[in-house]
């Protein structure tokens, strides 16, 4: 469906198809001033997905709210590559494997994660009260039950003790200097979610130093990146001598979308 489309089939709550087999149908005065409102918002430049108030990932709904990151299609293969990796590696555990979401934002990771594999124990953190309120909601809605913490990647108390088969990250990657000529769109979602400092790095350096604490040895850190990122962070793991590469994954596009990285064992 178009975005016109979705806009009238949601208020209406009606299939594409009744728009055109229906048209002769009146619209009541308050459908018209809702309908209206939403489509002069996108006009403005606001995401569809702000002016729902819902998206989809994974074949699932998920609420949205304004201020929290918007799911893209490119992290649905962030969170195959998790599936992937967990599930082979829990073919030789004998616990229960656990997984952390660091910056979950609207929970599309931690939920699609906790859904498509129920033999899983996830955890997902993010330093936004909003984020984590949609988050639970988004759990609510899909049925699945996630531990949801406050904390700025790592500073929660209650992780301390915690040790995880993989950590899984979708962190901000765009260039501090670079936000400002976004697409309008863009500009629209929460700059702490894209902001990744002036060379887009920050948040790399500071998951490969901190990470290493709350995995499993032979665990693993599964990281969204950024065009022409792959090197630089191959560089942050080869200093930390605690990660070695394992996989890198790529998308539609074939740009190198996704790395892997494995803690070496003590």
């Amino acid at each position: 469906m178009n975005e016109a489309e979705l806009v009238f089939t949601q208020v209406l709550n009606c299939k594409r198809q009744d728009l055109y087999l229906k048209r002769e149908v009146l619209l009541d005065k308050g459908a018209c001033e809702v309908i209206s409102r939403m489509l002069q918002e996108r006009i403005s430049g606001k995401p569809v997905q702000y002016v729902l108030g819902k998206t989809e990932f994974m074949g699932l709904d998920f609420k949205l709210a304004w201020g929290v990151f918007i799911p893209r299609p490119e992290t649905e293969i962030l969170v195959d590559t998790l599936l992937d990796e967990v599930t082979s590696s829990s073919r030789q555990a004998l616990v229960k494997p656990k997984v952390l979401d660091l910056g979950t934002g609207s929970g599309c990771i931690a939920v699609s994660s906790a859904k498509l594999l129920p033999d899983i124990e996830v955890t997902a953190s993010d330093i936004s009260y909003l984020a984590l309120e949609t988050a639970r909601e988004n759990a609510k809605l899909n049925n699945v039950e996630v531990n949801f913490i406050n904390s700025n990647l790592f500073d929660a108390f209650n992780l301390r003790s915690a040790r995880y088969s993989a950590i899984v990250c979708n962190p901000p990657y765009i260039p501090s200097l670079e936000i400002e000529q976004l697409q309008r769109e863009v500009r629209y979602e929460p700059r702490i979610a894209l902001d990744g400092g002036m060379d887009g790095l920050d948040f790399y350096r500071r998951i490969l130093q901190d990470s290493w604490a709350f995995l499993e040895d032979g665990g693993q850190l599964i990281l969204e990146i950024g065009f022409g990122q792959r090197r630089a962070i191959e560089r942050i793991a080869g200093n930390s001598k605690i990660f070695s590469m394992s996989r890198i994954v790529r998308d539609y596009n074939d740009i190198e979308r996704v790395v892997v990285l494995k803690k070496n064992r003590s």
